[in-house]
């Protein structure tokens, strides 16, 4: 059973025609969901349409919420109000933050400095690689990643996310009890678990198109900064990123080739003063600060004994894989950290070298 305040939240949340601006008008007006709804249909309709006054005068339809109560069930799943002193800090400097946030998983991380990482659902292999592994160098550095979950760039980035003590938060555009899209249903179930998966979206919600662009917002709402890897320029990324720019966010870009038409939004935000970056060094510089995280409970081989397996000329990971015995994964992880520590350089064509 849903608690009364909670209900209220949730059956404001979800009156029809009554968007995030009508809400925030009523909150200013009366305070808190409860009393919106103890108050005389005539005072409704000065902040509000008649038909949406009437639906608010009928009153808190707990029945309506048994779908959410039994979600709620699940000791993974919450619902995270404007009230509730979880509510993510970063997003209640925008212009319109939402009522409430569906949260499935750690909702900790919610209040964790991030770095939102977005860009192009149909993404080069290079651009694939370069989010993910900015992504984990970044979350490494102790920075959640905050991405949409789509496919391509937002989920290359929450896979990179994952694999740093930071980890990953993925901003849906459906309710948190639908996974779309389908094929990353194994990457929800991972994000579920280990980050966080949320919504402004009441449960049932399906992917209409409406609902992506502000679902941008919350992506960069959450972070100190949004680094585009790779979009066009009709890319979704670049509205996410002109976002970031109105919530007085940093925006960073990688450039890419110039005969590349996936290179050609980073290219724009660029010559519109977003910062070219060439490693992940260059956004935690930026950024300014460094959070603290917990260390990781499995420490990386020797670093010793990777630089032996290096030498002097470049090479790439499956050359070190065999030279080193180690796996991609660990060999991923110390490699990471070198570049981050300034000891390594990742050359063109995807391969490492020693800096001396």
């Amino acid at each position: 059973m849903i608690d009364a305040e909670l209900a209220s939240w949730l059956a404001l949340n979800q009156i029809p025609g009554l968007g995030n601006e009508g809400q925030r008008r009523l909150l200013q007006a009366f305070g808190n969901p409860a009393n919106i709804f103890s108050t005389p249909v005539n005072e409704l309709r000065q902040i509000v349409k008649p038909a949406v006054a009437n639906l608010i005068a009928q009153g808190v339809n707990e029945e309506a919420l048994s779908s959410i109560a039994a979600w709620l069930e699940n000791p993974a799943n919450c619902v995270v109000t404007l009230a509730d002193p979880d509510y993510p800090q970063a997003l209640l400097n925008i212009s319109d933050p939402p009522l409430l946030l569906y949260v499935k998983g750690r909702r900790e991380l919610l209040n964790r400095p991030m770095l939102a990482l977005v860009g192009s659902r149909n993404a080069s292999a290079q651009g694939l690689k370069n989010a993910e592994a900015f992504a984990q160098a970044v979350s490494e550095a102790g920075f959640c990643i905050a991405s949409g979950m789509a496919h391509g760039i937002d989920a290359a980035a929450h896979r990179g996310g994952l694999r740093g003590i930071g980890s990953s938060v993925g901003v849906v555009g459906t309710g948190l009890d639908k996974v779309y899209p389908a094929a990353n249903r194994e990457l929800a179930h991972q994000l579920a678990i280990e980050g966080a998966l949320v919504s402004e979206f009441p449960l049932a919600t399906p992917p209409l198109a409406a609902n992506f662009p502000r679902r941008n917002r919350i992506i960069s709402g959450l972070s100190l900064g949004c680094l585009v890897v790779e979009a066009s320029l009709q890319s979704g990324s670049l509205i996410t990123a002109r976002m970031a720019l109105e919530q007085g966010r940093e925006v960073f870009a990688i450039p890419g080739s110039i005969h590349s038409p996936q290179a050609k939004g980073c290219h724009y935000l660029i010559k519109q003063g977003a910062k070219l970056v060439e490693c992940a060094q260059d956004i935690l510089e930026e950024l300014g600060c460094f959070p603290q995280a917990e260390k990781s409970s499995n420490p990386l081989p020797d670093e010793h004994y990777l630089f032996e397996h290096l030498g002097f000329d470049p090479v790439d990971m499956d050359s070190l894989c065999q030279r080193s015995g180690l796996t991609i994964e660990a060999l991923s992880a110390i490699l990471l950290q070198l570049e981050l520590e300034g000891r390594i350089a990742a050359v063109p064509g995807g391969l490492y070298q020693r800096i001396n």
